[in-house]
Parts: C-alpha cells; structure tokens; sequence
C-alpha cells in the first residue's frame, strides 16, 4: 500500500492496486507457491510492475485533466519522535509527491524501491525488468532529475511539526477574525498558491503569487462565508494542515510548505472526489495540539 500511493498519489487507487495484486496471488501464483520462497519479494515485484503500468495509463489520462492534478490527500498518524516525523514527511508529502512527477513511471518506481524503502538493486533488476547495472543508473539520473527540479525552487528546510502547527493555528485566527494584516504577515513575499479543483469549480491554471494576492483571496472566502466556514488542524501526508469546512461540509484540503517561519506555498485540493476518503474518516481527521 505505501509503494502504491506513492506510486500513484491516489489512496483509491492504490488500494485497487493492493486488492488486483492480492488476487493475483491467490490466482497465478496459486500453482507456484512452492517456488516462490520470499512471498514479500514476489508482491513487492508484482506490486511494482502493475503500478508503473497504471502510473503511465493515468499520466495519459492527466494530460486532460482539468487544471492542476494534486494528490490525493493521506490520513496519517499524529507527529511521533521527531525522528519519525522527519522521515516519514519527506517520502509522503504532497511537495514531494508532486516533486516525483517529474520522473519516468519506471524511474520513479526503481527511485522509490531503493531510497524510501531501501530495496537492494538485485530485487530492483528484477522489479522494472532491467540488469542490475541499469537499475543503478536509473537510480541515479533519477537523483540527478530530483535535484535539478529542486533547485528549480527554493530550497526549503524542514519545518518542525511545533511550529508547522502554531503558523497554521495564527493563520485560522487571522482568517476567522477578519484580519487581513494578520494573514498578510504569516505570507512570506513570494508565496505561492496553487489548486486542484477536478471539474468543480474555477481551476487554477497558473499559480497565484505573491502574499498579497493570496491574502485577498483568504479575506475574501472571510467575507462570502463568515461564520459558515470553519478550519481545523489535520496531521495529513506527515505534516500538518489546513481542512476547511463550508455549512459543516468538507470543502478543501490545504497543503503547506515554510521558509523562514512564514508560509512558502500553499497547495488546495478541491476535488471532491480526491476528499472521498477523508470524509469517510472525519472522525479521525482533527488531530490533538502536538505539545
């Protein structure tokens, strides 16, 4: 499941992948189980192979999506030893989500395998069906096209879960008091804002920049929705983040990544067939203050 949504940056998605290959464990490789001595080794390859076909079938199928694809938001368990959270948010979040799109299906794949979860390059051969020396060089050119796209923007430091938290909590204040300063100066200069909306809804097609455009559109959902809107807290992809709700409905989820204690990019998903899955789970969505 972990190799599948990263993958596919879909929870549905991925669990459909889990279940076609759970299947096909019990079907094909029901008359070979005798010769299939690491069954982990045989799900993991097969799990692999599958999701690098879906992954190109699906960037066809994006190419005439609506506006921006983001993905799907993943529920995950509350910050942890600071340890565990830096790990687990630099293999998950929708930044680096979104940073992977700039691999090949199969690259992205041997990428993952070796670096998240630290697969040897024998196993990695024989999951993208290439030699070991190959395997290594896809690796590799995929590290280089990682470091290249992040440069591309600004570096940004890992920002702790404390204080990812307390931003976030000063931005609801802000937006819920009306107070267009007070959500200007959480805004670092450039900031950007980007959307997925799906078919519903306005899409945005480009970025919206700068924190003072950004700050516009927050006072303006203020003033349409007022006391009809309410924003929570969610620990979501390993790091925290935005829910906002409309008439106790959720409408969006909002990613975030910090530079220099002021909010760098923002990162709406909209689609409601993206928040699916959260809904299913809002009872579990509002996470505990992290002190």
């Amino acid at each position: 499941m972990a190799l599948g949504y990263r993958m596919l940056g879909s929870v549905e998605e991925a669990e459909d992948l889990v279940q076609d290959v759970w299947l096909r464990w019990h079907d094909e490789a029901e008359n070979q189980r005798e010769v299939v001595l690491v069954p982990e080794a045989w799900l993991v390859t097969v799990t692999t192979r599958m999701a690098i076909d879906r992954l190109r079938a699906a960037k066809l199928r994006r190419e005439a999506y609506p506006g921006l694809w983001l993905p799907e938001p993943l529920i995950s368990d509350g910050p942890a030893s600071p340890e565990q959270i830096h790990e687990v948010a630099d293999d998950v979040s929708i930044a680096f989500l979104v940073l992977l799109d700039c691999l090949t299906p199969e690259a992205r794949a041997a990428f993952l395998l070796r670096e998240v979860f630290d697969v040897d390059y024998e196993h990695i051969a024989a999951a993208i069906d290439k030699s070991e020396a190959a395997s290594r060089q896809i690796v590799h050119r995929a590290k280089q096209r990682l470091t290249a796209a992040r440069g591309s923007e600004r570096q940004r430091s890992r920002t702790p879960p404390k204080e990812q938290y307390a931003l976030l909590h000063r931005l609801i204040q802000a937006i819920m008091d009306g107070d267009f300063s007070g959500i200007r100066a959480l805004l670092a200069e450039e900031a950007a804002l980007v959307g997925d909306f799906g078919n519903k809804g306005p899409s945005l097609r480009h970025p919206l920049s700068g924190a003072q455009r950004i700050a516009q559109l927050y006072y303006a959902h203020y003033l349409r929705h007022g006391r009809n809107m309410r924003l929570e807290l969610a620990f979501l992809n390993g790091e925290w983040a935005l829910l906002r709700y409309l008439q106790d409905e959720l409408e969006s989820v909002q990613a975030f990544e910090f530079e220099g204690g002021r909010i760098a990019h923002v990162r709406i998903q909209r689609n409601p067939e993206k928040l699916a899955g959260l809904k299913r789970y809002s009872d579990l969505l509002t996470a505990p203050n992290p002190h």
